[in-house]
């Protein structure tokens, strides 16, 4: 078999057997992240919660996240992304279940934040054990692969969650229904996941002699190549310049996607009031945005591979988000239909930049020190989780519309796109022009 036949059959092997699964289980964690948005529907007026008291609890959940991001990935590299992976899910599952019995702000809080304490590090952990199984120049469509679950949690979350508000069993609303149910795959998979996964390409059964070699050497090579450019340890990547800026960008980001995820239930709800839709055809019609959005990411994944190309990419999605983002707000009272149009191009936008994106650490980080850094750009970004929703709320409850909170999100992610795109030094390109000639000679 020549190389390139070996490089074709790996490839392929490896998506076939790792992105599928790892796209269920992050479906799942989004979905346990993203479900108390529809929660909100019931919860806040049986409990008696605000705007501010739910973006509040919706956003701790990420400060939970941020303390323990980088020592949890500091714990990954020490005891395996497979162990450390079935972990997360299964401790997130137990108190994804307790979100269902919380009475007062204070359980609300604490619990969201415990939430946030047990999924610290799950993602930053499955970019890293990507990135031992793929060259760099497929880190974008594999990372794309299993980030489609951003979008596919809340294409299947909206439906799903709309059908199971409106259960009423053993006395017991549905909107705790709705944590208990989906709470329950993510201990199912989280138990899985320790049996399936390999922590390395060496471990590997499902690759035959031949490729499983030529897969070792081929990312061997490329990441003897990265540490001849940037040799740093799992601390010294935390102080990189461009891991710095990289978070900053993506804090900016994270304020104003999690401001519109979180609250786009609320604001749908709202509008759907002024077109007669059922909670079920409203959640119908919000999978059906995040459908779009899911196509979106695919084919900006693909098109930043091919033209071997990141941070532009990045920058125009998050900027053409932004922009629809407040167009929406403003056509929302001439024309619904016009709003959710621009809706849609807003999710299209903020979720097209995530694959470009975070193929950035990869292409000159390796080791511990990229899954150091994935861990510090996810976990100072993710603050943006935090303040995003907390200011959305806060926002709607003194000027009692959406419409204001909108601008302030869209100036924030074209903030982001800048810093990103401006002050950006690395290039996420896959490798300079010497790597691709030594890579040829053992192609």
């Amino acid at each position: 078999m020549d190389q390139f036949a070996l490089e074709r059959s790996a490839t392929r092997k490896v998506t076939l057997r790792l992105i599928p699964f790892l796209f269920l289980c992050f479906i799942i964690a989004i979905l346990d992240r993203v479900n108390i948005g529809f929660a909100a529907l019931q919860m806040n007026e049986d409990l008696g919660f605000s705007n501010a008291v739910f973006g509040l609890g919706a956003g701790i959940f990420f400060l939970g996240y941020f303390l323990l991001e980088v020592p949890g990935s500091a714990m990954m590299t020490k005891v395996g992304a497979r162990k450390w992976i079935s972990r997360i899910m299964v401790t997130w599952a137990l108190l994804a279940v307790g979100m269902a019995f919380i009475q007062t702000p204070l359980q609300f809080y604490t619990a969201r934040f415990l939430l946030g304490v047990a999924e610290a590090s799950f993602y930053p952990c499955m970019v890293f054990y990507l990135s031992g199984f793929y060259q760099t120049k497929h880190h974008a469509k594999a990372i794309a692969g299993f980030m489609l679950a951003i979008p596919g949690a809340n294409a299947l979350g909206a439906p799903l969650s709309t059908f199971l508000l409106g259960i009423d069993w053993f006395d017991i609303a549905g909107w705790q229904w709705l944590f208990i149910l989906e709470a329950i795959p993510a201990m199912i998979l989280g138990i899985i996941c320790f049996f399936y996964l390999d922590d390395k390409i060496e471990d590997v059964e499902w690759l035959n002699k031949d490729e499983k070699q030529w897969l070792i050497d081929v990312i061997t090579k490329e990441n003897l190549e990265k540490q001849q450019v940037k040799h740093y340890t799992f601390a010294q990547a935390l102080k990189d310049r461009d891991v710095l800026i990289l978070s900053a960008g993506y804090f900016c980001w994270m304020v104003g996607y999690y401001g519109i995820n979180m609250f786009l239930p609320t604001i749908s709800q709202g509008l759907s009031q002024t077109t007669g839709l059922s909670m079920q055809n409203m959640g119908w019609i919000l999978g059906l945005m995040y459908v779009c959005a899911m196509v979106a990411m695919i084919l900006v994944g693909n098109h930043s591979d091919k033209k071997n190309e990141r941070r532009w990419h990045v920058a125009v999605c998050l900027t053409v988000s932004a922009i629809a983002m407040m167009i929406s707000s403003y056509v929302a009272s001439t024309s619904i239909v016009l709003s959710f149009v621009f809706l849609t191009i807003a999710l299209c936008g903020a979720f097209g930049a995530y694959s470009p994106f975070w193929a950035i650490p990869p292409s000159f980080l390796t080791g511990a020190a990229a899954g150091g850094a994935i861990a510090l750009i996810n976990s100072v970004g993710n603050l943006g989780g935090f303040f995003g929703p907390y200011v959305v709320g806060y926002i709607k409850d003194t000027t009692g519309s959406f419409t204001t909170s909108m601008v302030f999100m869209g100036i924030s992610m074209i903030i982001g796109a800048c810093i990103i795109l401006f002050l950006v030094k690395q290039s996420g390109k896959a490798l300079n022009r010497n790597a691709e000639e030594e890579l040829q000679k053992i192609s």
